[in-house]
């Protein structure tokens, strides 16, 4: 006997197809091209002990040898043999997959020694993983009004697009500061109910310009209006601070903190995010945010990985110096060429072009002339009219390669006749 019947339902009539799909594709992907914003993926395969130099596979099927200029792996961790051991060792002890969620079979021993790792490097007393930096922050900040209701979340103006779409999605209510401005932000502040909680996000160091936040100040302001501070240290994690631990670290303001995010993917070369706050903190997040919940977690090899690599940077203070002194270096030489860079003293090392196809074209020229590889970063990472070359400087990048670097973009910015008055920054 059945326990349950399904009753017969009669055929749903198809609906006849009154909208050209594949038109309005097609409208959508021209317009980017029109722009010169239509973003072209360059195949490259890194080789091992070898970085930064990579193979790139050109549309002809050609292979080319080239120098990358605009990773993120800050450090070279990718590559570190301490790295590569503890993933080995991982996949060899548990397999490839993690096998679940969190709450599902997915919490794992090597889960459980990163977040003990972060939350150490932080001085907090947890910390939460989760399988990118985008996916911590778009769901931290969707997740806060439910845990406070009636927040009111303070956004700079500049944050990183995760930030932008977790405060969009959390249907709470939310302020718009100008970027760095706390004379706008305490204006803000001030025209709103004293008794609702509140929330100030934003960054350590902004990537695309390279400026850092006013940290101090805006932790001042949250103490006076009595908010909750909330700093994206994606990418300063590993790089600033005596064990790494960011801006936050360097500038002694942990303690003023209350959620800290950062990556794994960049300083720490391998993948994945994560915030640090208080164990109340990172438990209701874990408790409530779906971006949390209902996402596999990381392999343990990645995990483990990880986990060697912030325990080996926390230790590795030289490394971060080499790479300020990497970047300071690339900084004299390109002003000393009068080229339009931005500087605010942090590792990042934009070339203003401010026309996309102009960035596109450089892009091109850099990469099939001169094997130097540097994407164009364009609207809407950028506002329009700051389209621009980002250049990532690291420890891993040789004296040949800083000649070639530098050759190629003098002689690149004489054949074009680009502009070579140096740009305030």
């Amino acid at each position: 006997m059945k326990c349950f019947s399904n009753p017969q339902r009669p055929p749903r009539l198809a609906a006849q197809a009154s909208v050209d799909y594949t038109d309005h594709l097609d409208t959508a992907i021209a317009r980017l091209h029109d722009e010169g914003r239509y973003r072209t993926f360059i195949d490259i395969e890194r080789r091992n002990g070898h970085f930064p130099h990579a193979v790139r596979t050109r549309p002809d099927g050609s292979q080319q040898n080239i120098t990358v200029w605009c990773g993120n792996d800050y450090l070279g961790m990718g590559q570190h043999p301490e790295v590569l051991k503890a993933m080995h060792d991982a996949v060899d002890a548990a397999g490839a997959g993690s096998g679940g969620t969190r709450n599902i079979s997915g919490t794992t021993v090597y889960h459980k020694r990163l977040e003990a790792e972060l939350a150490d490097l932080h001085g907090k007393e947890a910390a939460l993983l989760f399988t990118s930096a985008y996916i911590a922050n778009d769901a931290t900040l969707s997740t806060l009004p439910k845990l406070f209701p009636g927040l009111i979340i303070y956004s700079d103006a500049l944050n990183h697009a995760s930030m932008i779409e977790g405060v969009r999605r959390n249907g709470g209510a939310k302020r718009i500061f100008r970027h760095n401005d706390v004379d706008h932000l305490r204006e803000l502040l001030e025209a709103d109910d004293p008794a609702a909680p509140k929330l100030i996000a934003f960054e350590s160091v902004y990537s695309m310009d390279g400026d850092f936040g006013p940290i101090e100040e805006i932790c001042d302001l949250a103490g006076e209006f009595g908010a909750l501070t909330y700093i994206d240290e994606v990418h300063a994690v590993g790089m600033y601070g005596p064990r790494g631990g960011g801006v936050t670290e360097r500038d002694r303001l942990v303690h003023r903190i209350d959620i800290i995010n950062g990556t794994l993917a960049k300083a720490y070369g391998v993948m994945g995010g994560y915030i640090a706050a208080s164990a109340k903190m990172c438990d209701a997040v874990r408790s409530y945010a779906p971006g949390f919940i209902f996402t596999t977690s990381l392999p343990p090899a990645v995990a483990a990985g990880a986990a060697a690599s912030v325990a080996y940077l926390k230790r590795t203070p030289e490394l971060r110096e080499q790479h300020q002194t990497q970047a300071k270096i690339l900084k004299l030489r390109l002003k000393g060429m009068g080229l339009p860079l931005i500087d605010h003293g942090s590792h990042i090392v934009p070339v203003i072009v401010g026309n996309p196809v102009h960035t596109k074209k450089l892009s091109d020229i850099l990469l099939d002339d001169h094997g130097i590889y540097v994407q164009p970063i364009n609207f809407p990472t950028v506002p329009r009219g700051t389209e621009r070359l980002r250049f990532t400087p690291s420890p891993v990048h040789g004296s040949s390669d800083f000649d070639h670097l530098v050759t190629g973009l003098d002689a690149l910015w004489t054949q074009c006749e680009l502009n070579r008055e140096q740009r305030a920054g």
